[in-house]
Protein backbone atom coordinates (compact mmCIF):
# COMPACT_ATOMS: atom_id res chain seq x y z
CA UNK A 1 0.00 0.00 0.00
CA UNK A 2 1.58 3.44 -1.06
CA UNK A 3 -1.34 5.68 0.20
CA UNK A 4 -1.04 7.81 3.04
CA UNK A 5 -2.53 10.29 4.97
CA UNK A 6 -2.75 13.93 3.67
CA UNK A 7 -4.59 15.93 5.90
CA UNK A 8 -6.47 16.11 9.72
CA UNK A 9 -9.57 16.79 8.50
CA UNK A 10 -11.67 17.97 10.75
CA UNK A 11 -10.93 18.44 14.70
CA UNK A 12 -13.55 17.61 17.62
CA UNK A 13 -13.91 20.05 20.22
CA UNK A 14 -16.19 19.85 23.74
CA UNK A 15 -18.21 22.05 24.57
CA UNK A 16 -20.85 22.82 26.95
CA UNK A 17 -22.91 25.12 25.62
CA UNK A 18 -22.84 24.95 21.11
CA UNK A 19 -24.77 28.23 20.42
CA UNK A 20 -22.83 30.17 23.54
CA UNK A 21 -19.23 28.33 22.26
CA UNK A 22 -19.79 28.63 18.33
CA UNK A 23 -20.47 32.19 19.11
CA UNK A 24 -17.19 32.82 21.14
CA UNK A 25 -15.26 31.12 18.13
CA UNK A 26 -16.80 33.44 15.51
CA UNK A 27 -16.74 36.68 17.14
CA UNK A 28 -13.26 36.24 18.95
CA UNK A 29 -11.71 33.86 16.65
CA UNK A 30 -13.15 34.67 12.99
CA UNK A 31 -14.44 31.31 12.27
CA UNK A 32 -17.23 30.93 9.50
CA UNK A 33 -20.43 29.14 10.77
CA UNK A 34 -20.82 26.42 8.49
CA UNK A 35 -23.43 24.30 10.26
CA UNK A 36 -25.63 24.08 13.86
CA UNK A 37 -27.70 22.57 15.57
CA UNK A 38 -28.59 21.59 19.28
CA UNK A 39 -25.69 19.03 19.68
CA UNK A 40 -22.94 20.40 17.56
CA UNK A 41 -21.43 23.45 15.09
CA UNK A 42 -19.05 22.84 12.63
CA UNK A 43 -16.75 25.88 12.23
CA UNK A 44 -14.13 26.77 9.26
CA UNK A 45 -10.99 28.83 10.83
CA UNK A 46 -7.28 28.59 10.28
CA UNK A 47 -7.18 26.58 7.10
CA UNK A 48 -9.30 23.67 9.43
CA UNK A 49 -12.73 22.15 10.28
CA UNK A 50 -13.45 22.46 13.84
CA UNK A 51 -17.10 20.32 15.59
CA UNK A 52 -18.02 22.47 18.15
CA UNK A 53 -19.84 19.44 20.10
CA UNK A 54 -22.16 19.09 23.19
CA UNK A 55 -20.50 16.95 25.76
CA UNK A 56 -20.90 16.35 29.24
CA UNK A 57 -19.87 18.82 32.28
CA UNK A 58 -16.25 19.96 33.08
CA UNK A 59 -15.41 17.44 29.51
CA UNK A 60 -12.30 19.57 27.87
CA UNK A 61 -9.47 18.32 25.28
CA UNK A 62 -6.77 19.30 27.70
CA UNK A 63 -4.51 16.46 29.00
CA UNK A 64 -1.93 15.82 31.54
CA UNK A 65 2.00 14.92 30.46
CA UNK A 66 3.62 12.49 32.86
CA UNK A 67 4.36 15.47 35.43
CA UNK A 68 0.68 16.06 36.07
CA UNK A 69 1.16 19.63 33.60
CA UNK A 70 -2.19 20.39 31.41
CA UNK A 71 -1.70 20.56 28.00
CA UNK A 72 -2.76 21.49 25.06
CA UNK A 73 -3.70 19.13 21.99
CA UNK A 74 -3.79 21.47 19.41
CA UNK A 75 -0.96 24.41 18.59
CA UNK A 76 -1.95 27.55 16.08
CA UNK A 77 0.65 28.82 13.45
CA UNK A 78 1.29 32.41 12.75
CA UNK A 79 3.76 33.95 10.14
CA UNK A 80 6.89 35.43 12.45
CA UNK A 81 6.79 36.66 15.89
CA UNK A 82 5.78 40.12 15.31
CA UNK A 83 2.36 38.23 13.88
CA UNK A 84 2.06 36.57 17.50
CA UNK A 85 2.93 39.42 19.08
CA UNK A 86 0.08 41.53 17.27
CA UNK A 87 -2.53 38.20 17.84
CA UNK A 88 -1.75 38.09 21.24
CA UNK A 89 -2.66 41.74 21.81
CA UNK A 90 -5.46 40.83 19.62
CA UNK A 91 -7.04 38.19 21.93
CA UNK A 92 -6.14 40.51 24.94
CA UNK A 93 -8.49 43.60 23.73
CA UNK A 94 -11.29 40.47 23.03
CA UNK A 95 -10.35 39.43 26.45
CA UNK A 96 -9.64 35.97 25.65
CA UNK A 97 -7.92 34.16 28.47
CA UNK A 98 -4.22 34.24 26.64
CA UNK A 99 -1.05 33.26 28.95
CA UNK A 100 2.30 35.07 28.45
CA UNK A 101 3.91 34.68 25.14
CA UNK A 102 7.03 32.93 26.15
CA UNK A 103 10.44 30.96 24.99
CA UNK A 104 10.36 27.68 24.86
CA UNK A 105 14.05 26.53 23.95
CA UNK A 106 13.01 26.23 20.42
CA UNK A 107 13.04 28.38 17.26
CA UNK A 108 10.01 30.68 18.15
CA UNK A 109 7.54 31.56 20.27
CA UNK A 110 4.27 30.65 21.89
CA UNK A 111 1.69 31.59 23.83
CA UNK A 112 -1.49 29.43 25.14
CA UNK A 113 -5.11 30.87 25.29
CA UNK A 114 -8.39 29.38 26.15
CA UNK A 115 -11.98 28.66 25.06
CA UNK A 116 -15.16 29.67 27.14
CA UNK A 117 -15.02 25.93 28.58
CA UNK A 118 -11.10 25.48 29.35
CA UNK A 119 -9.57 23.81 25.94
CA UNK A 120 -6.42 25.19 25.62
CA UNK A 121 -4.54 25.88 22.19
CA UNK A 122 -0.98 27.08 21.71
CA UNK A 123 -0.10 29.72 19.24
CA UNK A 124 3.49 29.54 17.59
CA UNK A 125 5.59 31.79 15.66
CA UNK A 126 6.85 29.70 13.03
CA UNK A 127 4.64 28.51 9.97
CA UNK A 128 6.15 24.94 8.86
CA UNK A 129 7.70 25.00 5.36
CA UNK A 130 5.45 23.02 3.83
CA UNK A 131 2.98 25.22 4.18
CA UNK A 132 4.78 27.99 3.62
CA UNK A 133 6.00 26.38 0.41
CA UNK A 134 2.83 25.47 -0.59
CA UNK A 135 0.84 28.95 -0.24
CA UNK A 136 3.74 30.86 -1.50
CA UNK A 137 3.82 32.79 1.82
CA UNK A 138 7.63 34.46 2.11
CA UNK A 139 9.33 36.02 5.55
Amino acid sequence: MNETLLRVGTIYIPVSDVELSSEWYVIKLGAELSYKDDDKAILNFANQSFFLVKSIENQSSNFHDCYGTERFSITFEVNGLNALEAIHKDFIEKQIRVGVIEDRGHSGKNFVFTDLDGNKFDVWSELSPVFKERYFISE
